[in-house]
């Protein structure tokens, strides 16, 4: 056997190297090393922090974290809709108006309303904005006759519909507001300059107010409370009413009335709506087919 120069020649040789102050602080070392991990764990948390400073950086995948991933979805999903929730609840008892209930309401959201709450509310239209939307009778029915328990409203893109629900949970009527109609409709008319000769779709139907008056006191009473639906407006602008012209357009069931005025030497006309089949039995009394 080869034997190299610095190979211990005895056992005493051997166990002193084996005991050496280098081997020694080796084993202690070690011993420390096992314990402390054992005492502290120090070394899964090492590992774990390492793991979550690169999480974002991994590909996630499997059945655990899929699991995971749509509970997550969910809750912001249901977190989101509550917010929206409170903040509809929050606009629509911060409203004024009834345009303002109808824009608080976005698309895909939906609000309660109690009964008098709505009533309040479109009050605020004026009378023949409110006509053109329900007719006061069938309103009076809905609110007043122990028929609906609440109110119901559901926003879409272009509209808000509104359900009057009943103690069961079922719908006694239903009406689909238009977003942009509404706000035209909540506007009261402002008087334009220029006379009636200059609006085509009048021409040949202009009557002298006295002419006019006098045919519209020949209808029956009711008649009258569809030729002119909201009085309020006519009577609040200033000046004296001279002539009256009839549109030959109708839309909706409506018929557009111009009025008119004279305001301290200005010519201006009022555009107001009336029902359709009042002012078609105006017309025959007018052209004395009805005396």
């Amino acid at each position: 056997m080869v034997r190299h120069w610095y190979d211990p020649h005895s056992f005493p040789e051997v166990l002193k190297r084996s005991v050496s102050v280098f081997n020694l602080g080796i084993v202690i070392l070690t011993a420390l090393f096992v314990f402390s991990e054992f005492r502290f764990d120090w070394c899964e948390r090492l590992l774990g922090a390492y793991l979550l400073a690169g999480n974002d950086e991994r590909q996630e995948k499997g059945a655990i974290w899929e699991a995971g991933k749509e509970s997550l979805d969910a809750y912001k999903s249901l977190s989101g809709i509550i917010n929206r929730r409170e903040n509809t609840q929050k606009t629509i008892r911060e409203a004024d108006s009834f345009t303002g209930l109808v824009n608080g309401i976005a698309p895909e959201e939906w609000v309660t309303i109690e009964k008098d709450e709505f009533l309040r509310l479109f009050k605020t239209l004026p009378s023949s904005s409110a006509r053109n939307i329900i007719d006061p009778v069938r309103l009076i029915w809905l609110l007043k006759a122990d028929r609906v328990d609440r109110v119901f409203c559901e926003g879409a893109p272009d509209e808000v519909q509104v359900y009057f629900i009943d103690s069961q949970n079922r719908v006694v009527h239903r009406i689909d507001l238009n977003r942009q109609n509404l706000s035209e409709l909540e506007a009261a008319p402002i008087p334009k300059d220029g006379s009636l000769e200059q609006l085509e779709s009048f021409l040949g139907r202009i009557y002298p107010a006295d002419r006019f008056f006098k045919a519209a006191f020949q209808l029956p009473n009711e008649m009258i409370t569809d030729l002119i639906l909201d009085p309020d407006l006519i009577l609040e602008q200033k000046g004296i009413i001279r002539r009256v012209g009839i549109s030959n357009q109708a839309e909706n069931g409506m018929i557009r009335l111009g009025f008119e005025l004279q305001d301290q030497g200005r010519t201006k006309i009022l555009f107001v709506q009336a029902r359709e089949w009042a002012v078609w039995q105006l017309g025959l009394i007018l052209k004395g087919e009805i005396q």
